[in-house]
């Protein structure tokens, strides 16, 4: 179900953004029926994926998921209700194109079938797909939010989030390098690596 909503979400921000490029001119009040239905969409795979974890007992385990889709769901529904900030919630649901990547790697970790090089491959991929779709994205709505956006009321709310998302992310990101790039770093060999979402065995 994840690798659906990944698959689903980031091709559909991407052709909302294609279609519609004139959104990007108007983050706080630009409106398409597609981009409304594509933060619908994700609001309820998120309220899903929350009541899976709860109800089956791996709220302890998998609470930073519960943390981050609790945010993203306050955030949307904020969104959906007032109209307003829809091109930023499309820009960061760009984040599941990277997250494509991230289960293909979780994928190739878990699999009994030995394939070095292409997970080699995946893992350079991967990471212009990090850079692409995850920290760009969240970088640029980090600095027009700081830049233009009212300190009060939703403007405020959802910049806080966007700072808290920012944490994370850079966090999921430290993880990865050590993960891929710089084992060595590890401070353990049963530790785990985060992708943003996804927690990812080691």
């Amino acid at each position: 179900v994840s690798f659906a909503h990944s698959v689903l979400a980031g091709l559909w921000a991407l052709f909302s953004l294609w279609h519609s490029p004139e959104l990007l001119s108007d983050i706080q009040d630009g409106y398409s029926i597609s981009g409304h239905l594509l933060v619908c969409f994700s609001s309820g795979y998120f309220i899903h994926d929350s009541l899976d974890i709860i109800f089956n007992h791996q709220s302890r385990s998998s609470w930073e998921y519960l943390v981050h889709h609790a945010m993203a769901i306050s955030a949307f529904v904020s969104l959906i209700i007032t109209g307003r900030f829809l091109v930023a919630a499309i820009l960061l649901l760009l984040v599941e194109v990277s997250n494509i990547f991230l289960t293909v790697r979780m994928l190739l970790k878990m699999s009994n079938v030995p394939s070095p090089a292409l997970y080699e491959a995946n893992k350079y991929v991967n990471l212009v797909m990090y850079f692409a779709f995850r920290l760009a994205p969240q970088a640029y709505l980090t600095w027009y939010f700081l830049r233009y956006v009212e300190v009060q009321g939703q403007g405020a709310f959802l910049t806080a989030n966007l700072l808290l998302l920012d944490a994370m992310i850079l966090m999921y990101f430290s993880r990865l390098l050590r993960s891929d790039f710089f084992p060595s770093l590890r401070k353990g060999s049963a530790g785990r690596d985060v992708d943003g979402e996804k927690f990812l065995i080691d």
